[in-house]
């Protein structure tokens, strides 16, 4: 089993211009290691919509690599996304699962199908054709340069230790990242 924050350290210190786009129990631990202008955490209660918004990113950003940081029960919000993004997959596109069975920012309710519903099944059947399961250290080390430059989009599904993650940031948050990441965008167009 990974633990979380350690997953982030190492891919905030490996991090170089990259967009990172996270979302509920992610974003405020990400917010502490990176809160740049290529930052954008989704939090406003839309669970399931960062991959989508990602996605734009990477269609508009294609000399950047774009990386989403997705909760599991996020991702089963929204599972259509990973049909629309593995269609037409973006060659600058990461997308990672932090898989640990629960939702955690509203208390640590299980996710539905908790530890039954196999993540990697669900990427490679909607057509994604590199997905990487990682539940040690040693395997998370070895492939995190694909995280950064693997060939065609990428799916990691990182097995997390459960954690308590207070309520992310409020709604003028939001706002103020949407903007700088905005601004961020348009100065190196």
């Amino acid at each position: 089993m990974l633990d979380k924050y350690v997953c982030l350290e190492k891919l905030a210190a490996r991090r170089t211009d990259e967009i990172v786009v996270t979302t509920m129990s992610v974003a405020m631990p990400w917010a502490r290691l990176s809160d740049g202008p290529l930052d954008f955490a989704m939090v406003e209660s839309s669970m399931g919509q960062a991959p989508p918004f990602a996605l734009g990113l990477a269609l508009a950003q294609p000399q950047r690599r774009v990386i989403v940081l997705n909760g599991d029960g996020s991702t089963l919000m929204c599972l259509g996304t990973l049909v629309t993004i593995a269609q037409n997959p973006p060659d600058n596109f990461t997308m990672v699962i932090t898989e640990n069975g629960t939702y955690e920012v509203t208390g640590n309710q299980p996710v539905p199908g908790a530890g039954r519903v196999d993540y990697e099944m669900l990427a490679r059947g909607a057509g994604f054709a590199h997905v990487h399961t990682i539940s040690d250290d040693g395997d998370f080390d070895a492939q995190l340069p694909l995280h950064f430059d693997g060939e065609g989009a990428q799916l990691f599904i990182w097995k997390i230790a459960r954690t308590e993650e207070p309520v992310p940031k409020p709604l003028h948050y939001i706002r103020e990242r949407a903007r700088r990441l905005r601004q961020a965008l348009t100065e190196n167009a």
